[in-house]
């Protein structure tokens, strides 16, 4: 891999606020995360939020970030948070255990 490849790399912890547990958002990202090729987990969290750490192609994670904002029906988008983060430990996208 050349020093371009790793330029094009996004690794972002993610956290989605709003009316977002008990409306399949997890199921919602996964599958989108999936789809984009991404590396990474999402879990909700105790204070009502979804958490979540991707990890892969700058344009694949822009696009995850443009789910997340959308959300699946029945769910409402108040705010997403981005933080720069360390790349996940493990390939392929996971359901964590809530927090």
């Amino acid at each position: 891999m050349s020093d371009d490849d790793h330029e094009d790399m996004t690794h972002l912890r993610v956290r989605i606020e709003g009316f977002v547990q008990a409306v399949g958002f997890r199921n919602h990202v996964i599958e989108e995360a999936r789809r984009l090729g991404l590396d990474g987990w999402v879990r909700n969290r105790s204070d009502g939020t979804v958490e979540a750490l991707v990890s892969g192609e700058t344009s694949a994670v822009e696009a995850f970030v443009a789910a997340c904002m959308k959300g699946p029906p029945g769910s409402q988008v108040k705010n997403v948070d981005l933080f720069r983060a360390e790349p996940p430990e493990e390939k392929g996208f996971h359901r964590r255990p809530s927090l």
